[in-house]
């Protein structure tokens, strides 16, 4: 099986994981509890409250890559982790519908019974995916046809309420899967439901931006998907936890397999200088370097590193995390 398939179809089969289609400001995401009833699958994941779809592979002509990757995160001391799924652009590219646009019945829905509803792309204007609702409501469907052609932004205020008051599922596509969401839409100022659901913050929103500035992607490798393995230092809800050390170390396995090379030499002279004691004394000279760098210094901090060389690297590397707490 390609590498890249072959780790989705073991993240699909774990509860744990969660994924998402979109970009800033627009985004459906999967995710199940434990113990939450679901038909499983090689290629997806089916509950009472949404779905996800693997698309990829012959069926469109090009293996999927992956690329793992850690970014700082805002929280002092922690970091993002995940796994981009990419296709060339060439076959991974979509049509950038930038009004609402009627796609006619959804024969490709996860559930047969909602196949004959009729999917709406909202027009985005992404070539990295397509953000649609599925609707059988009458007067929702006429609603968006009288918009045809205009952004959902520029639509008015009518039909945005008209869909959270309808609250039609949600499909998020891209040449490598499909999100569905079946859980209502939350209300203005309304908490964000867990498990499966969608965000559109016009405030966030670039949907022209595939990923993170801080992400390096191949040359011409589209993103389609992303995989939220389980994070060793926070929950789901970005809380920090008690740190997992089987946690870590399974994302440490994908990360030395799907990773950057910059970004696994940065952080691999890091752990070295650490450990031998060495000074440092030439530091990472790119973004992605000193990045990844930053990473490994928090990750020695909270598997409980004692080197004594690590004082040094983190006076060089951030210095802020020696500041006594206020």
């Amino acid at each position: 099986m390609n590498p890249a398939l072959d780790l989705a179809a073991r993240h699909l089969a774990a509860p744990a994981s969660g994924w998402s289609i979109g970009t800033y400001g627009v985004l459906a995401e999967f995710a199940r509890a434990p113990d939450e009833p679901a038909e499983v699958s090689g290629t997806g994941v089916l509950t009472a409250r949404g779905a996800i779809r693997l698309e990829g592979g012959a069926a469109i002509g090009a293996a999927p890559g992956a690329i793992a990757y850690e970014v700082l995160s805002a929280q002092p001391g922690l970091w993002h982790h995940g796994v981009l799924f990419t296709l060339p652009a060439q076959t991974g590219e979509l049509p950038a519908r930038r009004g609402i646009t009627e796609l006619g019945p959804d024969r490709a829905a996860v559930r047969p019974g909602d196949r004959a509803a009729t999917l709406f792309d909202l027009g985005f204007g992404s070539t990295a995916f397509a953000f649609c609702v599925r609707t059988a409501d009458p007067a929702l469907t006429a609603a968006l046809r009288r918009a045809a052609g205009t952004p959902l932004l520029a639509a008015g205020r009518e039909l945005a309420a008209a869909l959270v008051a309808a609250s039609p599922h949600r499909v998020a596509c891209s040449r490598l899967a499909r999100i569905e969401v079946y859980q209502p839409i939350a209300p203005e100022g309304g908490a964000t439901p867990t498990g499966p659901h969608t965000h559109l913050l016009p405030r966030l929103l670039r949907p022209h931006q595939a990923c993170s500035a801080n992400i390096r992607l191949p040359d011409g490798a589209l993103p389609g998907l992303a995989l939220y393995p389980p994070h060793p230092a926070k929950d789901e809800a970005g809380v920090p936890k008690p740190f997992s050390h089987a946690e870590h170390a399974a994302f440490q396995t994908v990360f030395e397999r799907f990773a950057d090379g910059e970004a696994r030499a940065a952080k691999a002279a890091v752990v070295a200088g650490v450990a031998a004691g060495a000074m440092p004394d030439r530091l990472p000279a790119t973004r992605i370097g000193r990045q990844a760098a930053r990473i490994a210094l928090r990750q020695l901090r909270l598997t409980g590193a004692a080197a004594p060389a690590l004082a040094a690297w983190t006076r060089a590397l951030e210095p802020a995390a020696l500041a006594p707490a206020a």
